[in-house]
């Protein structure tokens, strides 16, 4: 494939020691697929100076979004929860009653393959038009070996289909199904963990998630999860300190997870356990708005300790339906108080982290794939500041004419 030459354009490389990377008249080559030069237009080295250029007309230029939290596959809504919730019920009763989770795994094994593809598919087409190139999609609402390993193949599906880099989760320890309750072990060792065989062997997983959390699964009981899945050689994850501090995202940073997700309940040690391992903090600004949450997570803790922070949409049917990262990064802004920059690298740099795909996505440095984001902005704030409004104009990839 013959090189090619972007102009015109606030390049936001999301890397180096400038505020966003920003470079205001910049220039980007794309050479098979990887970017080959990305900096000043002045700097251009001269064997690509002969390229024919295709202006981009002043836009803004970022690496393509990332949405690292999502619960994309699933059957069914939970708009009733949402009234219930309005009148005064939380999310453990609704769940203790045989809602939440459970609602939507009835729904999700009622789908196959075809359907659940379908109905996910508006909701990939959604932030796919908001410069979105990669989006993690999570299993754990068929919560059967057959129904998680469906769901997995959807997602893969999704991402074949619809042209997008999907990396899946295994969350099949996200709740005890109802023909398993008080028999936790049980259901670990008869769904959870045979589940997980069958789908690292089939190529289903990319990385192992739980829920650590009182209406879940206990440190123990996720500790059993990860030992499986650190013997099949897959990263980690952990929903965890979203309810309550049960310290498992303290347990999962000390087994080198990839990340600890929600953490509104994290304590210093906590901080102190994912800054010395690098895990990734990733805040679901989403979740604590439709929960109608008083306690954010520790922003300044984080912030002051180093630890890497990603915003994500976490897209499901019950507590975060929300199809929108632009709307994750103003939630993130103005709920948690990131700053711009701190949310646009927490869907570009920092996502990328947590999935393991640090070396190859999330800025725009020479080598990385070449996968952009255009906006019809002047300035990287403006994205986390509108609401409700999608200034995306394309999205580049490298590996497409």
């Amino acid at each position: 494939m013959d090189p090619r030459l972007l102009t015109d354009m606030t390049l936001c490389t999301m890397a180096g020691d400038r505020p966003y990377g920003l470079v205001p008249d910049g220039a980007v080559v794309i050479e098979d697929g990887l970017i080959a030069y990305a900096g000043p237009r002045a700097g251009l080295p001269e064997r690509w100076s002969a390229v024919p250029a295709r202006s981009l007309q002043g836009r803004l230029v970022t690496p393509a979004l990332i949405d690292c939290h999502t619960h994309l596959v699933f059957g069914g809504d939970r708009a009733r929860e949402f009234e219930m919730r309005l009148t005064g019920h939380s999310y453990e009763e609704i769940a203790r009653a045989g809602g939440g989770i459970a609602a939507t795994v009835a729904a999700t094994r009622a789908l196959h393959e075809d359907a659940l593809v379908a109905a996910a598919r508006p909701r990939l087409d959604a932030l796919r038009r908001e410069g979105v190139a990669t989006v993690e999609i999570k299993s754990g609402y068929g919560l059967s070996v057959s129904s998680e390993l469906t769901m997995l193949r959807a997602a893969r599906r999704l991402g074949r289909e619809a042209g997008i880099r999907v990396r899946t989760s295994y969350l099949a320890a996200h709740s005890v199904p109802p023909e398993y309750r008080g028999r936790a072990d049980a259901y670990l060792s008869q769904v959870v963990l045979p589940g997980m065989e069958h789908g690292a062997a089939e190529g289903l997983i990319d990385a192992v998630d739980a829920f650590c959390e009182g209406i879940a699964f206990s440190v123990a009981e996720v500790e059993r999860v990860f030992d499986a899945a650190q013997a099949l050689g897959l990263p980690i994850k952990l929903h965890a300190e979203q309810l309550s501090n049960l310290n498992g995202a303290a347990m999962a940073a000390r087994r080198g997870a990839l990340s600890a997700d929600h953490l509104e309940h994290l304590d210093a040690d906590g901080v102190a356990a994912m800054a010395r391992s690098g895990t990734v903090a990733v805040l679901l600004p989403g979740a604590y708005y439709a929960l109608r949450e008083t306690k954010a997570p520790p922003v300044a803790a984080l912030r002051d300790a180093g630890v890497p922070m990603a915003l994500a949409t976490d897209c499901n049917p019950g507590t975060s339906p929300m199809s929108s990262l632009l709307l994750a990064m103003n939630m993130g802004a103005t709920l948690f108080r990131l700053t711009p920059e701190e949310a646009l690298a927490g869907v570009t740099r920092h996502a990328a982290r947590a999935l393991g795909l640090a070396d190859t996505i999330g800025t725009l440095e020479p080598g990385k794939r070449a996968e952009l984001a255009v906006f019809s902005v002047s300035h990287p704030a403006e994205l986390a500041y509108r609401i409700g409004f999608n200034p995306h104009h394309e999205t580049i990839l490298g590996h497409r004419p």
